[in-house]
């Protein structure tokens, strides 16, 4: 039987923490960042955390989940 390959795409964009925390990285945050304010880009450092109604899914394409 070949292997199920993990999605390309969602390994480069998604990590799973200790506690089972799906994150990522906010976007808007490479270029233009002239016109941001300082309170917006310090936000934007923060990582994200995939909401409950995704998390299933992304899971699934990191191969985590049956």
């Amino acid at each position: 039987m070949p292997k199920v390959k993990t999605n390309s795409s969602a390994k480069k964009r998604f990590k799973v923490t200790g506690t089972g925390l799906v994150t990522f990285q906010k976007p808007f945050k490479r270029h233009i960042l002239t016109k941001k304010t300082k309170k917006r880009k310090r936000n934007l450092r923060s990582k994200g955390i995939v909401d409950a109604t995704n998390h299933n899914f992304v899971l699934r394409l990191l191969r985590l989940k049956g």
